[in-house]
């Protein structure tokens, strides 16, 4: 039997819907989760969403997720806007520093924040994950429709047949590609303006990725 252990982060509550099925005498597996702390670096930080200094990671301290923050990522169309303002997007390129026998893929992914569409306007979520020099590349969309006017949520999220692993002894970064677009539609935009942020009234959100985790197969 295979030792590789995967953990899926599941809040308690959810305990019963996405934890495994067990005999009423069997017990519960062991879980994977290194012991020692990961350590995210910022590598690089590019596009119109994430100017320099308004995006940050921090990792949490049970090591199954972290958390980027943006202050001012905002698509928007309409009155008093340029044309580039309709799509902005940011390239994170993580450096990862994995505990020495294990490996990590990105379970699922919340990302949040604020939308103002007019009436016919739309806007769409859209996020690219890969490890460098892999082609393997996961990317998820997620449309939204006018009239608009509230807080905004979107989940991406993979069984684990589909969890993309990063090689286990070898340095790959790891990339997120994030973009928010908004359209005018059937709007009329010489009267009004629709925008998405992923941002709150406090200036900064952070989009939650959860990891998983398991253990590499020893070195020969």
């Amino acid at each position: 039997m295979s030792r590789s252990r995967v953990l899926v982060l599941c809040s308690a509550a959810l305990a019963a819907v996405c934890g495994p099925v067990l005999p009423a005498h069997a017990a519960a597996p062991a879980i994977a989760v290194p012991p020692d702390k990961i350590v995210i670096e910022v590598a690089t930080v590019n596009g119109s969403g994430c100017p320099q200094g308004t995006a940050a990671v921090a990792v949490s301290l049970d090591n199954t997720a972290f958390t980027v923050t943006y202050s001012q990522y905002l698509a928007q169309v309409g009155r008093g806007t340029k044309p580039t303002d309709s799509r902005k997007n940011c390239q994170l390129n993580l450096i990862v520093h994995v505990p020495h026998g294990f490996t990590y893929a990105i379970a699922s992914v919340d990302y949040r924040g604020y939308a103002h569409l007019e009436p016919g306007a739309t806007g769409e979520q859209k996020a690219s994950y890969y490890f460098q020099g892999q082609s393997e590349t996961t990317v998820k969309s997620h449309p939204f429709k006018g009239a608009l006017d509230d807080s905004w949520q979107a989940t991406d999220s993979n069984e684990v047949a589909q969890y993309v692993w990063a090689p286990c002894g070898e340095q790959r970064n790891f990339n997120i590609n994030t973009e928010l677009s908004v359209g005018a539609g059937t709007s009329d935009p010489t009267k009004t303006t629709s925008f998405m942020a992923m941002d709150s009234t406090d200036g900064a959100i952070n989009t939650l990725y959860r990891l998983a985790w398991k253990e590499c197969p020893p070195t020969p």
